[in-house]
């Protein structure tokens, strides 16, 4: 499950992600203005000290990106250029955010889910607080099996390639896709270990990332 807080975040999340996007190499050249938020995924960090979190932002010529980050409590050692920006939490203080794909919590938790077959992270308010779970509208599963170990990330690279990004650590490979569903998205490997999800208004099983090699 992933611990979520009642609080007030300054600037937004879509406000922070907004001058950042449009000038990623893995929108082709594409708009990506006036971008608004469709759905959102989570997965948990084991140790519980970096949030991970997928925003699924829509472009106003409709498409769909996908952008992971990271929430951390202080600066990422070695990560400068993946940094996106802070924004000050009310609860947590101030939060240093980061392009998921550089972040080996993220690329841990990505694999992990993609090749132990896991799901999104169930949302909950902390311990005490007085309001009902928040409903999960964007759901995520991976191909694989709870038999598999799951894998450890340690110094990640990324490069983006055509619309996706493809992440490597040690002997493992990702793909993550950037724009999604698309006729522009890059071919994915076929027959690999993937994850998909649904999001309101994409109710079929869509590829969101696909470990290539592990």
């Amino acid at each position: 499950m992933a611990i979520i807080h009642r609080a007030s975040l300054t600037p937004s999340k879509v406000e922070l992600l907004a001058p950042w996007v449009p000038a990623q190499h893995w929108l082709g050249g594409m708009p990506a203005s006036d971008l608004s938020a469709v759905g959102a995924y989570r997965f948990d960090d084991p140790d519980g000290e970096v949030g991970i979190e997928t925003h699924l932002l829509t472009t106003s010529t409709g498409e769909v990106l996908q952008v992971p980050v990271t929430y951390r409590a202080a600066p990422l050692p070695g990560a400068d250029e993946a940094l996106i920006g802070t924004m000050q939490h009310s609860v947590l203080g101030e939060r240093w955010v980061y392009d998921g794909c550089a972040d080996p919590v993220y690329v841990t938790a990505l694999a992990t889910a993609i090749l132990t077959g896991g799901t999104e992270a169930k949302l909950e308010y902390p311990p005490g607080t007085d309001v009902p779970p928040r409903p999960v509208t964007t759901r995520v599963v991976g191909s694989g099996n709870s038999d598999s170990a799951p894998p450890g990330a340690g110094s990640v690279t990324c490069v983006d390639v055509g619309t996706t990004t493809v992440v490597r650590s040690g002997d493992l490979e990702l793909v993550v896709v950037r724009v999604v569903g698309s006729g522009r998205t890059h071919a994915l490997p076929a027959g690999r270990p993937t994850l998909v999800g649904t999001w309101p208004g994409r109710e079929e099983p869509t590829e969101l990332a696909v470990v290539r090699t592990a």
